[in-house]
């Protein structure tokens, strides 16, 4: 008997302990039917509004009327979904004051409001999230080019520096080495001359140094006759004295400074000047130059509609550029196509032929975005360098078909981007409503549509080599495009 026990306790305690690890933590959600101790819950029923344990869980499971509950992962917010007015389960959602309500509150308080089921909602919600996973994946890929391509500039711009540097240090050597063979030439030079001048001085001072001690042995022989008290004495030896010999240097040589040397200093100082100069001109110009070596750094794209607005652009259109199809109003920010001719003058920057395009007045650089509201059947939104083909029916002439312009085509509800007479359909969101982004010297061009969400359309990444001009092309009457007031 006492082994049977002990049989049976050992089967009760390997069968307790999974039981204990199945218990509900603190961390963890309860079992809302577990009686005692709660074991862990493995689901949540949003119809129930309860926690279910793995046992508990089978009635959902196997009953044939609760297999149509909604089961989700355990959750400690399912009292969230009652309705505290009400007191029932939240299933609609009102859209006039964008919150989950119960089926009573949208009968009552929010009589009259636009609502919906809160699925219809999610499922709408779940697809602009799916819009704006996409935007942010397509950026991602976008960034992580970026980074490789830094990666490769980075190494470019150390192995250009690195050239630079030794370049320049062998120049500058060089100009130093030059430099310290001039002063050695010059020194050499003072050098020389100071010998022949010492020279020339030295045998003019013995000459001078010989005269005056023969001008002093006169000087005492005439002091001699003069002091002789004699008359007839003094008239006898007068004749007798030998005449006083010329000068053998001038006054000016005594007197004239010796300034060879200074003028050479000054000769070097003017070429120091110069030198300064020079290398003062250079330096702000090598200055600008390496300041102007730069790697590009793109700045963030915006995001929300108001961080586009920032960069807003006021376009006008160009009535010399407009094709003879087209009529503009609204101060030439709307154009229309038309079946009569306007009658335009003729002009060399109009489009002719069959092409209803027309460009806009104003250039555009640096970082800018504007918007066109777009109406009818085909309208394109474009942007182009302005040595576009403007005559006759070439294709040349149409947007997105040629290197030289870009162009986002709206059909009714569907779009599709040219460029080079390559085209590439374009999904997103239908809206009247087009915003164009344009960064210049990051060359990035992007199309969006515009409503509650900047829903990104077509980006291009390249480089522009000259300003662009935004456009439109206008085709079939009724057609319509307007540029819009953003300030």
């Amino acid at each position: 008997m006492l082994a049977d026990l002990l049989e049976e306790l050992k089967k009760t305690g390997l069968q307790a302990a999974p039981a204990d690890h199945c218990s509900a933590g603190p961390e963890d959600v309860a079992c809302d039917v577990c009686t005692g101790r709660k074991l862990k819950a493995l689901k949540s029923c949003l119809n129930c509004l309860a926690s279910y344990c793995e046992k508990h869980l089978q009635h959902h499971l196997q009953s044939a009327a609760l297999k149509k509950h909604k089961l989700v992962e355990p959750s400690e917010k399912l009292q969230e979904n009652i309705c505290s007015r009400q007191d029932e389960v939240i299933k609609m959602f009102c859209c006039t004051d964008q919150q989950c309500i119960c089926y009573l509150c949208s009968v009552e308080e929010h009589k009259g409001h636009d609502t919906v089921s809160a699925a219809a909602e999610r499922t709408e919600r779940q697809r602009e999230l799916g819009l704006r996973r996409q935007t942010i994946q397509q950026r991602v890929q976008d960034t992580e080019k970026d980074v490789k391509l830094l990666q490769q500039e980075e190494e470019a711009v150390n192995g250009s520096a690195d050239k630079a540097v030794e370049d320049s240090e062998e120049i500058f050597t060089e100009l130093i080495r030059l430099l310290e063979k001039r002063s050695s030439d010059v020194k050499q030079q003072i050098r020389s001359q100071q010998e022949t001048e010492v020279s020339r001085v030295r045998e003019l001072q013995e000459r001078l140094e010989q005269e005056i001690t023969e001008l002093k042995r006169k000087d005492q022989e005439l002091k001699q006759l003069s002091d002789t008290e004699d008359h007839n004495q003094f008239l006898h030896n007068y004749p007798s004295l030998s005449p006083l010999s010329g000068s053998t240097h001038s006054s000016s040589t005594r007197i004239r400074p010796l300034r060879n040397f200074e003028d050479v200093t000054a000769a070097v100082s003017q070429v120091e000047w110069q030198l300064q100069d020079i290398l003062s001109e250079t330096e702000t110009e090598i200055l600008q130059i390496v300041s102007q070596v730069d790697v590009l750094l793109r700045e963030p794209e915006p995001e929300t509609r108001a961080d586009f607005l920032k960069y807003s652009q006021e376009i006008t259109l160009d009535p010399n550029t407009a094709n003879k199809y087209l009529l503009l109003s609204e101060g030439n920010r709307k154009v229309a196509c038309m079946i009569e001719d306007q009658s335009y003058s003729d002009h060399p920057d109009r489009f002719t032929g069959w092409w209803p395009r027309v460009l806009s007045r104003e250039s555009l650089t640096g970082r800018c975005y504007w918007e066109v509201e777009v109406g009818g059947r085909e309208v394109q939104v474009a942007v182009t360098y302005k040595n576009i083909s403007r005559a006759g029916d070439s294709n040349e002439s149409g947007f997105g078909h040629n290197d030289k312009s870009w162009s986002l085509g709206c059909y009714g509800n569907i779009y599709d981007f040219c460029y080079n007479t390559i085209w590439s359909q374009v999904f997103g969101p239908v809206s009247s409503r087009i915003g164009v982004y344009l960064d210049h010297r990051a060359g990035v061009l992007s199309f969006y549509s515009v409503s509650d969400y900047m829903t990104l359309l077509h980006r291009v990444q390249t480089t522009f080599t000259q300003p662009l001009y935004a456009g439109v092309g206008v085709h079939r009457s009724g057609s319509r495009a307007e540029f819009c007031k953003l300030k």
